[in-house]
């Protein structure tokens, strides 16, 4: 189906958990992810864990007013999860096929 002129995102999914310690050019694109996403109003869904380039996304867009929404496994959530910030809502779910469905 084709996007028409008045049918516009309304959600965002990102899911990213590379390591960036060394690579300040990946840090500044997950920023501006994230304030791209904010200035649209849109809605962010990320992999709800506290690491990674999708964590800078989501408080980039948080910090800006977006709605956001981490979705972690219950297997992972010991390894870091939203419950530590106040970065958005956060979803447990039960695995990982249940995380992307």
């Amino acid at each position: 189906m084709a996007a028409t002129p008045n049918r516009q995102f309304k959600n965002i999914c990102v899911l990213s958990e590379f390591t960036y310690s060394k690579h300040k050019e990946f840090v500044d694109a997950a920023i501006d992810l994230g304030r791209s996403i904010a200035e649209r109003k849109l809605h962010l869904v990320y992999g709800g864990g506290n690491r990674g380039l999708s964590k800078l996304v989501s408080e980039t867009a948080f910090v800006r007013g977006s709605q956001v929404l981490g979705i972690i496994p219950r297997a992972l959530k010991h390894l870091g999860s939203l419950s530590d910030s106040s970065t958005g809502e956060e979803l447990v779910v039960s695995g990982m096929q249940e995380r992307i469905t």
